[in-house]
């Protein structure tokens, strides 16, 4: 890719605008630039403040100087995405704008391709940049939890980093783990085995080693204890050696529970814990143990807390807008109940304070 800048007329404001004309020669990654149907190039016209126009080989950028170095740098990392193996997707191309807008330290090139691990074509890397963060932490401290809300891949990606670990021999087990507090105490009343009446709640954790391990070596990596699966209460008593361990749905723990989950960290092992505080289901006034660990470690070292935020999310579009719908409507629920709670003499009720019946 070269860049040439040349000047250009004034535009109506009057603002100077000057032409950047970008080449590339490589026919495969500028069609790959357009998109089908030109979607890619439609989409970064929509996103930037330059006028684009492309003919050949070439691509003309014209706007005023700050805006065209916008959108050179866009061109720029887009490219280099290609050329590290990416096909350019509309999502990719939203994220990569997203950073540069943000004007992160990290090149949306370096985030979004960091493979951490390839199973039949199909590569598991952070998406976002609060993801990348989130993956480095885990290389980088003994405990992480990692807390945001649905769909920002955090266990998802917790699950790669535990798999790449024991491929790589860094530990000699997987040890998956949920509270499986929908049933209470109740488990002995639900129909069939043990092991029936707790799978439903650990299923999720299965669909995802079936991502990214070949399904028929899953039976005889858990018989042979080095991939275990199984509900928060059957870690109680033990120390976990050479592990790696993941806690998800932590949400859902009592801080008693926490606190014996932490303390069966071993030697050699990591400990990934995942959570969203805001979907507890805990009984009515039961603290949740993710949101009383926060406050009493995060001044240890080597224990990592990584936020994650509807920025990171990578389901449907709609869901990062229902997450943040969701969030605004429980500020504007807390800050109802503190109006209410700071008029000396009110009941919730709205009855006039001071006065006898």
């Amino acid at each position: 890719m070269t860049g040439t800048p040349n000047p250009s007329s004034a535009g109506s404001s009057g603002a100077a605008r000057v032409q950047t004309k970008i080449s590339v020669n490589d026919p495969k990654i500028m069609v790959n630039l357009l998109g089908a149907k030109d979607e890619i190039l439609r989409l970064i016209e929509r996103t930037l403040a330059s006028d684009v126009h492309v003919r050949g080989n070439e691509i003309t950028i014209t706007g005023d100087p700050a805006e065209n170095a916008t959108a050179e740098r866009l061109f720029s990392e887009l490219i280099e995405l290609i050329e590290r193996g990416e096909t350019l997707s509309v999502d990719s191309v939203r994220r990569t704008a997203t950073m540069l807008e943000d004007a992160t330290a990290e090149r949306p090139a370096e985030v979004l391709t960091l493979n951490i691990l390839s199973r039949r074509g199909k590569t598991i890397r952070p998406k976002t940049l609060g993801q990348k963060r989130y993956v480095d932490a885990i290389d980088e401290n003994t405990i992480v939890f990692g807390i945001g809300p649905a769909g920002t891949g955090k266990t998802y990606l917790a699950m790669a980093k535990a798999v790449q670990a024991l491929t790589a021999k860094q530990v000699s087990r997987i040890i998956l783990t949920r509270p499986a507090v929908e049933a209470g105490e109740r488990l002995g009343f639900l129909p069939g085995t043990l092991n029936e009446k707790i799978d439903p709640y650990l299923r999720p954790l299965y669909d995802a080693l079936h991502d990214m391990l070949d399904p028929e070596s899953i039976p005889r990596l858990m018989a042979a204890g080095t991939i275990e699966v199984a509900p928060l209460a059957y870690m109680r008593g033990r120390t976990l050696n050479d592990a790696f361990i993941i806690l998800d749905e932590a949400q859902n723990t009592t801080p008693e529970q926490m606190k014996m989950f932490l303390t069966r960290l071993g030697f050699g092992a990591k400990i990934v814990v995942t959570g969203d505080v805001t979907q507890v289901d805990l009984p009515g006034g039961t603290s949740s143990g993710l949101k009383v660990v926060r406050e009493i470690l995060q001044n240890v070292e080597d224990v990592h807390f990584a936020e994650l935020s509807s920025s990171d999310v990578v389901r449907h579009r709609l869901v990062a807008e229902i997450v943040d719908a969701y969030a605004r409507y429980d500020d504007e629920q807390e800050r109802a109940t503190q109006s209410v709670h700071a008029v000396p003499g009110r009941a919730a009720s709205g009855g006039r304070a001071g006065r006898r019946r």
